[in-house]
């Protein structure tokens, strides 16, 4: 948080963050996104020969584009396969050669936030910008929301102080765009009672955010018994997988659709969720490759066209996705490829010597029928070795710990020591995410 900002009156703090905000929309909602909206809409009633005219004119256009920078001139090919893989090392060392924006040059500046242990930045163009909003508007719109809807935000920006928190304040208003932005670091049982006062006296109709933070706080609410008694239409994650248990436990409390979304900080193309529950890849922003194709690995390429600022051309983004291949349509109708899993960042899952790795979506598993349970991390040092972290409340007695430990070690077979920490809280990442599994082995 900026020193200065935080010595202002909270009144300041919130006309300064309205009129920043205000800022920003600007620039997304102006050149481009017009004509961007209207794109997106037009084709969205075309058939897939169209579409696929369409996808290899952008994939030219954007190539011929890239070829123009230092890093991709020695490349200078037409055709996809003939790039090299683009690792995360290689932009943050050689971001001023892959950029396609010089240094004088207005820039908008765009950071990861790191929770892999590689933060990186990118630049984008203006055009870029209003794309990728464009195309994101046009999406929820279909689910209710537009600009200006009264919307709860739960992001990784650290906005208040611990003298705020002793006041009960978690927040931060643009009363310009009607938004309310909630601190994601500071959710527990000890300030449950803040965000949950602060909800209700806001009554946001729709809720953007982290996943896992709309999780924690609708899951001490589910603990207590209650039930939001505002009416929350659409629920739309953001930078986070999605997994089951969040969608239950967020559907129930808050009595809203969650409708899912991937993309990236650094500009990934766009999967995106259909009223009917299929996510569909959208051709016209881009490509998916699996990186290794012959083997059982999901891990993926992405060659990204709104990305003209740093060219992303077969960039290694460290996520994994797997296909649908049992479904070819959609009950929507439309015949954009879909996809049956994402399965996030690389490095959320345990890893086992006999029964291979086990995902953030099974591990979740393991609490579904457990009593008591408000939070879990699961940390991996060693192979062998697992350490697990629980936030608790007095539901989490001798005999649910005993079903936890039996549940988890069905998943993880004999071969694994477990070493259970009941604790008070878990920390965020500095990203302000919460990540249910942390895989170091391969940081040591």
């Amino acid at each position: 948080m900026n020193p200065l900002y935080e010595k202002l009156p909270i009144f300041l703090q919130n006309l300064a963050i309205s009129l920043v905000n205000t800022y920003q929309y600007k620039i997304r909602h102006s050149g481009k996104y017009h004509f961007y909206k209207k794109y997106y809409a037009n084709f969205e009633n075309k058939n897939m020969a169209e579409i696929q005219d369409e996808h290899n004119k952008r994939l030219e256009e954007f190539l011929l584009y890239a070829n123009q920078t230092n890093w991709y001139k020695v490349v200078d090919s037409l055709q996809l396969h003939d790039y090299p893989v683009l690792e995360k090392q290689a932009i943050i060392e050689n971001l001023e050669q892959i950029t396609t924006i010089p240094k004088n040059d207005k820039r908008i500046e765009s950071k990861t936030g790191g929770t892999t242990g590689t933060s990186m930045k990118v630049y984008y163009t203006p055009e870029d910008m209003q794309e990728r909003f464009a195309l994101l508007d046009h999406f929820r719109e279909k689910f209710g929301y537009k600009l200006g809807e009264k919307t709860a935000w739960f992001s990784g920006k650290k906005i208040v102080t611990v003298d705020d928190l002793k006041k009960g304040l978690c927040y931060r208003d643009d009363f310009i765009n009607k938004i309310r932005f909630f601190s994601t670091f500071d959710i527990n049982t000890r300030n449950f009672e803040s965000y949950w006062n602060a909800l209700h006296q806001f009554k946001p109709e729709f809720i953007v955010g982290y996943p896992s933070s709309v999780y924690e706080i609708c899951l001490i609410a589910k603990q207590k018994g209650l039930q939001a008694s505002f009416q929350v239409k659409t629920f739309f994650p953001t930078a986070e997988t999605v997994l089951s248990i969040h969608r239950d436990v967020i559907s129930e409390v808050l009595g809203c659709k969650v409708v899912d979304q991937y993309a990236s900080s650094e500009g990934a193309p766009f999967i995106l969720q259909c009223e009917h529950g299929g996510m569909h890849i959208h051709p016209l922003t881009g490509i998916f490759e699996y990186r290794y194709p012959n083997t059982d690995s999901k891990e993926i390429l992405v060659t990204s066209f709104s990305t003209r600022g740093t060219p992303l051309i077969r960039y290694a983004i460290g996520d994994a996705i797997e296909l649908e291949t049992d479904q070819t349509t959609c009950a929507c109708g439309s015949d954009f490829p879909l996809v049956k899993s994402i399965k996030g960042r690389n490095q959320d899952y345990i890893e086992t010597e006999d029964l291979g790795r086990i995902s953030t979506a099974h591990i979740t598993l393991c609490i579904k029928d457990v009593q008591g349970i408000l939070l879990m991390q699961i940390v991996q040092k060693k192979i062998n070795v697992i350490e697990i972290y629980l936030v608790t409340n007095n539901l989490f007695n001798d005999q649910q710990q005993k079903k936890f430990i039996s549940n988890f070690r069905r998943l993880i077979g004999t071969r694994i020591e477990i070493l259970l920490n009941l604790v008070d809280d878990i920390p965020k990442e500095k990203s302000g995410k919460f990540r249910i599994v942390k895989n170091l082995i391969e940081k040591l």
